[in-house]
């Protein structure tokens, strides 16, 4: 396993961290995708850190705080070998308490995702989406001193646009507040829309990308072909409302090559989709995530090897993308660039 700095922290993550959404089963479909129980959640945790993947990812909102609960026994005993990774901010339930970053919220969220995972400490809280409706200051402010009272190692953001993000940092770093060092975002194949702004931001400023979803809402599993139905077994069918539409040809444009590269490989086609990932400018660690061992260690195979120059041209092209306005092909700026070249 490889281990990068986490954006601009001293941190270090494995570039492979596991993804508990699996854990519990509970609530909404798109908060319980899985029913792994304590048992079994604690062999997939053993797999992971046989391979050096010891980030675990988790929220209060998947299963209703089940993950969290699973997560924290499966890790019972051994919780100086792992990095916690938790978010906060979504709905809990229905109440105007119930949802946000406010300082009462965030106060109250961590010290209950501190219970449910059994452990004194997070090593990383992030908000898992912007709240409009709390000053940022005041999100900031908590964030600080929940650091200081020792119950957070490191914050960062979920879900995040590039002015929010922004913002937060700038007002971080004018009061000396911690600054967000990852920023959990939705990148894959299939969803390169990270790339216009949040990408050239993150390496600016120095925030690591977390990628959940590597594989496109399921897109990339290896299940959906050119000419073949969607087997009834997948979870497209029940997951796809959730996610960004997909242009069928531009999927199996893709897949087209993904299948390629898996014959040249001997790789299977999740394997390279994620090890594109990996080859990516600002990806800290792109969580995967298994609802039994087999996907699991499939998954796990993403790392260990290389594509080549040739299979990464070959992917970026298959699932290159017209940017949206102003970061369109011959953008403003680099026109302004060659028009008015700065002095040398």
């Amino acid at each position: 396993m490889e281990y990068r700095n986490l954006g601009a922290s001293g941190l270090k993550v494995p570039t492979l961290s596991f993804g508990t959404g699996t854990f519990g089963g509970q609530g909404p479909l798109f908060s319980a995708w899985g029913r792994s129980d304590a048992g079994e959640a604690r062999r997939l945790v053993d797999i992971c850190l046989e391979a050096g993947a010891n980030l675990f990812d988790t929220a209060d909102v998947y299963s209703s705080g089940a993950s969290e609960e699973i997560l924290g026994a499966a890790i019972k005993g051994r919780r100086d070998k792992v990095l916690i990774s938790t978010k906060t901010g979504l709905p809990m339930g229905d109440g105007p308490l119930d949802a946000g970053t406010s300082r009462y919220r965030l106060v109250a969220a961590v010290d209950a995702a501190l219970r449910r995972l059994n452990t004194d400490y997070i090593d990383l809280l992030q908000l898992h989406a912007f709240d409009a409706f709390t000053p940022i200051d005041e999100v900031l402010s908590t964030l600080d001193a929940l650091v200081r009272a020792g119950k957070l190692r490191y914050v960062g953001a979920s879900n995040f646009s590039g002015w929010h993000l922004m913002k937060s940092l700038a007002i971080a770093e004018q009061h000396g507040w911690p600054r967000y060092v990852a920023h959990q975002v939705y990148y894959s194949l299939v969803g390169r829309d990270y790339e216009s702004e949040l990408m050239p931001l993150a390496l600016d400023q120095g925030v690591g990308a977390l990628v959940w979803s590597p594989l496109g809402w399921g897109r990339l599993t290896g299940k959906i072909r050119r000419g073949q139905p969607l087997p009834n077994s997948s979870r497209l069918h029940e997951t796809a409302q959730f996610g960004p539409a997909v242009d069928d040809e531009k999927l199996y444009a893709i897949v087209d090559a993904l299948d390629a590269i898996a014959a040249e490989t001997g790789r299977t086609v999740p394997q390279i989709a994620i090890a594109w990932l990996l080859t990516r400018p600002s990806v800290s660690s792109v969580i995967i995530g298994a609802r039994d061992e087999a996907q699991l260690r499939d998954n796990l195979g993403a790392v260990g090897w290389s594509l080549s120059q040739d299979q990464i041209a070959r992917l970026d092209r298959a699932s290159a993308v017209m940017p949206a306005y102003p970061y369109y092909p011959y953008r403003i700026q680099e026109s302004f660039a060659r028009i008015n070249p700065p002095p040398v």
